[in-house]
């Protein structure tokens, strides 16, 4: 009968360690053991510590494209739908209070949910938060996914899912991934196009937030809307 790969001793020891005493655990530890679960046959430190040598930490490879996800050696497809299946749990997470009738009620909230919702592309995306009446968040729909400078968007788009959602609302977000939250001229312009829009079909638009990493800008905010 074959010995048991070295491996099976270890990732038995680390759930135990686990389950004694979880803040004990070095992250590439947990990520491992978290890998494990879709690649339960290898042995999964080596990528634990690739992925978070090359993304810089636990929200890096959570945020990860699946393109960048594949290029560390030793990650299959497997294991990146298991890292999306992670990211869209912590996402839905993050919205549960929303959804328990707690209003947007703060271009911040909306950020954070952004963020956590579609991460750090490196292109620009363009979705749609779809509210109530009351401000509260019906659900998120991407209407746009562009180049790493824009991402074209029609005013048609953004409110005929307004109108089939029988939405109160609607608050705009797309990411700048160069990293800086301020508004293009053309921002500016599809903003001013699809508030009109708005005003025609009695569909309120709230805001329109440009997210990046660590920053935001509201056209709310800012009086531009």
């Amino acid at each position: 009968m074959s010995k048991n790969p070295h491996y099976y001793g270890h990732r038995r020891r680390l759930k135990e360690r686990l389950l004694a005493e979880p803040g004990a655990l070095a992250d590439y530890e947990v990520l491992e053991l978290l890998l494990s679960y879709a690649r339960p046959r290898c042995d999964t430190k080596p990528t634990a510590k690739a992925l978070l040598a090359r993304f810089g930490g636990l929200k890096g490879v959570l945020r990860a494209e699946e393109d960048d996800l594949l290029d560390v050696e030793g990650l299959g497809d497997a294991q990146v739908l298991f890292l999306h299946l992670i990211r869209e749990f912590l996402a839905r997470l993050e919205e549960e209070p929303v959804r328990r009738r707690e209003v947007l009620s703060s271009p911040g909230k909306v950020a954070d949910l952004a963020r956590a919702r579609f991460g750090s592309s490196r292109t620009e995306q363009m979705w749609v938060a779809l509210v109530d009446n009351k401000n509260r968040l019906m659900s998120w729909k991407q209407v746009s996914q562009g180049t790493v400078s824009e991402a074209p968007v029609y005013p048609r788009e953004v409110m005929a899912l307004a109108l089939r959602s029988q939405a109160g609302g609607v608050i705009l977000v797309h990411n700048h991934p160069g990293g800086d939250p301020n508004p293009s001229g053309q921002d500016m312009e599809i903003t001013r196009r699809i508030a009109r829009s708005g005003l025609e079909l009695d569909v309120r638009v709230l805001d329109h937030i440009i997210i990046t990493e660590d920053g935001f800008f509201s056209f709310q905010e800012r009086g531009l809307l």
